[in-house]
């Protein structure tokens, strides 16, 4: 079977530190951004005399206006296999633009960029970026609202507010990661436990203690042993609630009877020893999903890395379905984890840029391509879905049924899920640098050292001090 990867999601599980550090710093870089040229003659964009017109704003992206536009761009992705799907996709935007030059670069963005902005130096007309580090960065960034208009009604919510910062949009969305619950469908039907009639987080831990009476040496929930992961879940649980750590103005709202929810129900789990405290695909954490002690994960959709790659005995016996709702009726998934492409201020040739991720991610060609089967994922790309509604319509599914998961139709399961995430705000430069206090906290709970109260008041208080306040 094809090696199947992760793609941008090797991030959250590989680079954690290097995100921290990215991310506390872009706090600071809007103090010493570089100037801004829009290539009006014009200083800053004033109408000529006589000329009645509004200028443009000369933060704004505008389209190029040529019918056969030229010239040269260099794009900035991670090395990995998604570098060779978007690689891939370069022939055929060259067959509708034949006169664009694209310089693709594998680049360990975390590591570059940064610095690259600040001095403004070789800087790259379009970088593949977090979502987290969007609102961070977006000093450097154009506003794509006037490019983006054309789509935006037809763009996922969620992805729209996490890459939008006082009315300006400040990426081209990419993926969207939506929450599902995987579940290992064969060793829940030996024991008995009917998982299609899980509907709320209270059928989860009904279920779980269905599961662990057969099974009484079983842990069955996932509990996120990583600080950094087990923050971003605690986020995919709010953003099923509609909220999240900040507001659309960057505030802290951690105190809130949703996370007052979320917290008690993983204490809960830990508390009635129902959960199998390990981090992501560890070995700590493989060993019990291999061997049916741990039977339910509530994770993004990229888990199903897990079943196609690394659980060779239990392989065939999972499946997924929408997350649990905290309350009847409610979403049934939440956004976790995500990227999109921006384009730098500073880029010579940032217009043709635009052209590109246009075609990446609006034209069916484009997403086709990328999320299609090609020569690096022959079945599809299955560790996301699209974020441009179009593309994700449940009756075209991009990527085939999954063998790992039964022969699963992931796609309609996935788009389904997407459709129910609530929008979202974006995500402020600071939150990686919470998990020194908030995901640690978590921790601290699940050790048994931490009320869910005190994980919301001292986190709420040590990351206005510490983080908040300092910008």
């Amino acid at each position: 079977m094809h090696q199947l990867r992760t793609g941008p999601r090797q991030s959250f599980r590989r680079s954690t530190a290097a995100l921290v550090g990215a991310l506390l710093a872009t706090s600071a870089l809007a103090a010493c951004g570089p100037s801004i040229t829009s290539g009006d003659p014009t200083p800053s964009g004033a109408a000529t005399p006589g000329d009645t017109t509004a200028a443009p704003d000369p933060n704004t992206l505008q389209a190029p206006t040529e019918a056969s536009p030229s010239g040269e761009i260099t794009i900035w992705d991670r090395s990995g296999d998604l570098f060779k799907v978007f690689d891939a996709v370069i022939k055929d935007f060259n067959a509708k633009y034949p006169d664009i030059k694209v310089n693709h670069e594998a680049v360990d963005i975390d590591a570059k960029l940064q610095n690259t902005l600040i001095t403004g130096t070789d800087v790259p007309d379009g970088v593949f970026l977090d979502d987290a580090k969007v609102a961070g960065f977006s000093q450097y960034l154009w506003n794509l609202n006037d490019v983006l208009k054309p789509y935006t009604a037809d763009i996922a919510q969620q992805k729209l507010d996490v890459n939008s910062l006082d009315g300006g949009i400040y990426g081209v969305p990419f993926d969207l990661d939506p929450g599902l619950l995987y579940y290992n469908a064969t060793a829940l039907e030996k024991a008995g436990v009917d998982a299609t009639k899980i509907g709320t987080y209270d059928d989860l831990i009904e279920a779980a203690k269905q599961y662990k009476a057969k099974v009484p040496d079983s842990a069955p929930i996932h509990l996120e042993q990583s600080a950094f992961l087990g923050q971003l879940q605690l986020e995919m649980y709010a953003s099923q609630l509609g909220t999240s750590i900040a507001d659309e103005k960057g505030q802290l709202r951690l105190d809130s009877p949703e996370y007052k929810r979320i917290l008690t129900w993983l204490d809960t789990v830990q508390k009635e020893k129902l959960g199998t405290r390990a981090e992501y695909l560890s070995p700590s954490d493989i060993k019990p999903l291999d061997s049916a002690k741990e039977v339910f994960y509530p994770w993004a959709i990229w888990f199903d890395f897990a079943p196609q790659q690394l659980l060779p005995k239990t392989k065939g016996d999972w499946r997924a379905m929408p997350l649990p709702a905290w309350t009847p009726g409610g979403a049934r998934s939440g956004a976790m984890g995500g990227s999109s492409f921006a384009l730098p201020k500073d880029g010579k040739n940032s217009q043709l840029a635009w052209l590109f991720y246009q075609f990446l991610m609006f034209d069916p060609l484009g997403y086709q391509a990328v999320w299609g089967p090609n020569e690096v994922y022959p079945d599809g790309l299955n560790t996301s879905i699209p974020s441009y509604e179009p593309a994700a319509d449940p009756a075209k599914p991009l990527f085939g049924p999954v063998e790992a998961l039964g022969g699963q139709d992931l796609w309609a399961t996935a788009v389904d899920a997407g459709s129910q995430i609530p929008g979202g705000a974006p995500i402020p430069a600071w939150w990686a640098g919470a998990v020194d206090y908030l995901g640690n906290n978590i921790q601290l709970m699940l050790d048994g050292k931490m009320t869910p109260d005190q994980v919301i008041e001292q986190s709420t208080k040590d990351i206005q001090k510490n983080l908040v306040d300092r910008q």
